[in-house]
């Protein structure tokens, strides 16, 4: 084997594996900082709050096991 070439392989792994874990970092930082974007308000309550109606009722009843 040629020193050149453990050193060239030596290299490239080290730059991948480097490169690699940058990658994965960027790629969760930046969803994360996406984000970050102003809140956006939130509509006023009606102050009806929940109400059984007919078509809730029937999913109910669908929905029984």
């Amino acid at each position: 084997m040629n020193i050149g070439s453990i050193i060239g392989r030596r290299q490239f792994l080290k730059s991948a594996t480097i490169f690699g874990g940058l990658a994965a970092l960027l790629g969760i930082v930046r969803p994360a900082a996406a984000g970050l974007k102003e809140p956006q308000r939130q509509p006023e309550h009606s102050g009806q709050g929940y109400r059984l109606t007919e078509h809730v009722k029937k999913y109910y009843e669908t929905a029984r096991l």
